[in-house]
């Protein structure tokens, strides 16, 4: 590859993103309402999609822009306690690391955000089955064909490339957008 056909890459995988506006503006909108009804935000990845679910909660807990001081919103990357990971992986099994945290400390009124580029980590699927069953909204920032987190999340983004750099780049645009936007809102209801 050269540097031309990567951003050409890019570029064309970002423009798909326009035809999820109708979806996009749904998601925005029920996680805003989860958030004025006193939930949180959790997120969840593995490897590089670990960093961009704990770079995002830093950006609702913190702040998306500079200028806009105000509350924290409440998120949670699932993956950030290396003690425990460590020990559900060890004494349990390492495709249980999200689902005991999030039965731990999750409810009906929350969020999950479940990021993946192959939809078919073992992980991302028990703690998605999770939240259906406990009735916590999930979305799916995935990649490839969606695998089999497509068919279990509640709604879903799915970046249809199997470069997984290329997936990862237009799921932090994705996370940015979407929180910026939810941001907007908190703040319009004076939430924030």
């Amino acid at each position: 590859m050269t540097l031309k056909k990567d951003l050409e890459n890019s570029i064309k995988l970002h423009k798909k993103i326009l035809k999820e506006k109708k979806n996009l503006d749904r998601i925005i909108s029920i996680i805003t309402s989860k958030l004025l009804n006193k939930g949180k935000i959790f997120l969840c990845g593995n490897g590089g999609s670990a960093a961009d679910a704990q770079h995002l909660a830093a950006e609702f807990l913190v702040r998306l822009k500079p200028k806009n001081n105000r509350l924290p919103i409440p998120a949670i990357s699932l993956n950030l306690d290396t003690s425990t990971l460590t020990a559900c992986g060890n004494d349990y099994n390492f495709n249980k690391i999200f689902t005991r945290n999030l039965s731990a400390i999750g409810s009906n009124k929350d969020i999950l955000i479940a990021i993946s580029t192959s939809g078919m980590s073992k992980n991302i699927i028990d703690v998605l089955k999770f939240a259906k069953k406990n009735s916590i909204y999930s979305f799916g920032l995935l990649g490839s064909n969606g695998g089999i987190a497509a068919k279990i999340c509640d709604s879903k983004i799915i970046i249809r490339t199997k470069d997984v750099a290329r997936a990862q780049e237009c799921h932090m645009f994705l996370g940015h957008y979407i929180f910026q936007e939810i941001e907007k809102k908190l703040m319009k209801k004076k939430f924030v």
